[in-house]
């Protein structure tokens, strides 16, 4: 098969490309993605050359670009993390959001339309459900949960969502959606909150909590988001949504501390600080219908994946460093000016 995986330069569809390209070499992987900020060419130096990958770098709200590569590929299916994913950032600017996140989803689907793609993959995100009280342990997110959307983010995402079932059920367009709980692991964007705590810790930085700390996430390990999404492109029922979640429900205060305790960093780093607007209390999912339809289970308890990736900081600091100084924002030009 030949997947175009869009947004495969960032952290979830980076390791989606380390993983498949590896364990399956008999299936193609395009990667189209337009480098902003959070995509990192870097990531992906172990695949580059391999007879099963190749790279685009392109937007995928560029109508005519996207219908170019659909033309050239043949693609089987398509899996699209293409999307602007951080909560402060789409605070300050909402309209980046809905452009990517939403017209960019139409121009994809359209294209599949066009081509006759066999599935097109919505990854989406458990942030879309809004959130659950602290103090209900026994409230989850199902796939049937109303949508409830808290910042101009998740609005967006939400936005893509119905969109998607809306071609499915409008065009009879083969689709499929999962929602994830928050990943952590390898080559994440150091603006998030694992990475960030890492390598200030590291320095001996203060480190920013909000509010109390006391928010809740349920944390999943990427390579089994990976897996997971893998899955339901193969294996999912058309039209269907499928939660992704790590069984790991943990406050931001806990996850800093457990950080803290692995880098041997004392507690008075942590910094309380103004509370986000609009902060989501607890997301909690329960990915039941993955585990029951497709077998899917986490193979990562929260204590094992930190401890790995605290590892990983620790090894490959390289990487984070290019990533704060900005020089990974010069990789594709060093290694790509000369082939296109």
């Amino acid at each position: 098969m030949k997947f175009l995986v869009t947004g495969g330069a960032g952290f979830i569809g980076g390791n989606f490309i380390l993983e498949m390209v590896r364990t399956h070499p008999e299936d193609t992987y395009v990667n189209l993605d337009k480098l902003t900020y959070a995509g990192s060419l870097e990531t992906l130096k172990e695949v580059e050359g391999r007879p099963n990958y190749r790279f685009v770098k392109g937007d995928i709200c560029d109508r005519d670009l996207v219908e170019q590569l659909f033309a050239e590929e043949h693609f089987d299916a398509v899996i699209n993390f293409a999307a602007e994913t951080h909560v402060d950032r789409s605070i300050e600017d909402p309209h980046l959001f809905l452009k990517t996140n939403i017209i960019g989803v139409q121009v994809l689907m359209d294209a599949c339309r066009k081509y006759g793609i066999g599935r097109y993959h919505q990854v989406s995100t458990d942030e879309v459900y809004g959130d659950l009280p602290l103090d209900r342990p026994d409230l989850l997110f199902r796939e049937d949960t109303p949508l409830h959307a808290s910042s101009p983010y998740s609005a967006s995402k939400a936005s893509a969502d119905l969109l998607v079932l809306a071609y499915h059920r409008t065009y009879g367009l083969p689709v499929t959606i999962s929602r994830c709980s928050n990943n952590y692991g390898p080559y994440q964007f150091p603006e998030k909150l694992i990475p960030l705590m890492i390598i200030r810790a590291l320095h001996d930085e203060s480190l920013p909590v909000y509010g109390k700390g006391q928010n809740v996430r349920d944390w999943l390990y990427v390579t089994d988001h990976c897996e997971a999404i893998d899955l339901v492109v193969r294996k999912g029922r058309d039209g269907e949504i499928y939660n992704i979640g790590g069984h790991n429900e943990k406050s931001n205060l806990e996850v800093v501390r457990t950080i803290l305790a692995q880098l041997h960093k004392p507690e008075s780093l942590i910094h309380f600080v103004k509370d986000r607007p609009g902060h989501d209390l607890r997301y909690a999912m329960d990915p039941g219908k993955i585990e029951r339809e497709l077998g899917w289970r986490p193979k990562h308890a929260f204590a094992e994946g930190i401890q790995e990736t605290v590892r990983w900081y620790l090894t490959h600091e390289d990487w984070w460093q290019n990533i704060i100084s900005g020089a990974y924002q010069t990789y594709y030009e060093r290694m790509y000016k000369d082939r296109t």
